[in-house]
């Protein structure tokens, strides 16, 4: 468990095994743990994995003013370049994808491969009735898991946890809100990863994968708990795709 002040944000995070540096970029409302089935088989294979946490989640203090995909994606910026010290292969999982996007567009020196896994990264990519809609309602009546995680970890201390919550609800009113277009500008190799039964449309997901120059798409069984729902399937995919130049496409 380390922190580092990044900016005036005390941030804490996880490093696990050595090799090429790979940064996990957890969801929204979650932190560090949520990449428990992913940490240990990343760093048995050769990585040293990272895995910090940003501003007000887990371990992190929140800081004044809203919370957006952009300040998040500067403060990871900040990350690779005072923690890892050069590019890092970036696994971004829901608003963890928007953070990596934004970082392999604004600093492509940093961004070696990408994943980003069961995202929508405009309203129109995003399912009807999906897993942000269904947690609405925990704006004002959190569930009591969340609250006890919250009081556990969070330094701000559980009377914090509504203006938290806020201020993540307020960010998913409005974001993200980024073209595809702008996918093009992305040079690192990207797996757009997410299930069939995801939050984010398969459609939508073929869209960002082929702006990218070198995009791929894979669509697993699964919902938007992907990678924890079937580990077996999605670690391997996260290890060839790191450890591989992406195939040739057929009749190139």
């Amino acid at each position: 468990m380390s922190y580092i002040d990044l900016d005036g944000i005390r941030t804490h995070y996880d490093v696990f095994g050595s090799g090429d540096p790979v940064v996990l970029l957890h969801g929204g409302l979650a932190g560090a743990e949520s990449w428990f089935a992913q940490q240990q088989p990343l760093g048995d294979a050769g990585y040293q994995v990272h895995v910090p946490e940003r501003r007000g989640h887990g371990r992190t203090p929140d800081v004044e003013g809203p919370l957006t995909y952009s300040v998040m994606a500067d403060d990871t910026v900040r990350y690779l370049d005072a923690v890892v010290g050069g590019p890092a292969h970036l696994i971004g999982w829901s608003d963890g994808a928007v953070v990596a996007a934004l970082v392999a567009m604004r600093r492509p020196d940093l961004a070696r491969r990408i994943v980003l896994i069961g995202q929508y990264f405009d309203d129109d990519g995003k399912m009807p009735d999906g897993v942000v809609d269904g947690l609405a309602a925990w704006r004002t009546d959190p569930p009591d898991f969340l609250v006890a995680q919250y009081a556990a970890t969070s330094p701000d201390g559980v009377d914090h946890l509504p203006v938290f919550l806020g201020k993540v609800f307020d960010m998913w009113d409005r974001e993200p809100t980024i073209p595809i277009a702008d996918f093009a500008s992305i040079t690192a190799p990207t797996l757009v990863l997410q299930g069939d039964c995801d939050d984010v449309t398969v459609e939508h997901s073929t869209a960002i994968a082929r702006a990218v120059a070198n995009g791929r798409l894979a669509v697993l069984p699964g919902t938007h708990a992907l990678p924890v729902e079937c580990p077996d399937v999605v670690n391997p995919l996260l290890l060839s795709f790191l450890a591989h130049d992406a195939p040739r496409v057929m009749g190139a």
